[in-house]
């Protein structure tokens, strides 16, 4: 999943805090797994891999409104 990998900043962090438990959980388990793995020196087995057809930015919804909740509450502190 490519939002697993998204560089962490402010927005980011906030838009994690707004993610359903479930999603939040698979998540971290997916980046736990990551770390196991690499740790092992091992490489996911392919069958588990993720098609990037089948990838979906479980994310960007969320932060896409974080973002546009911030530009909004800069434009109203500009006034």
């Amino acid at each position: 999943m490519r939002d697993d990998t998204i560089y962490e900043n402010d927005d980011v962090k906030a838009a994690l805090k707004r993610l359903p438990e479930n999603l939040y959980n698979e998540r971290l388990f997916r980046i736990k797994r990551a770390l196991d793995l690499s740790m092992k020196q091992q490489i996911l087995p392919e069958e588990q891999w993720v098609k990037y057809e089948e990838d979906k930015k479980y994310l960007e919804p969320y932060l896409k409104e974080i973002i546009r909740e911030r530009l909004e509450r800069e434009e109203w502190d500009k006034k």
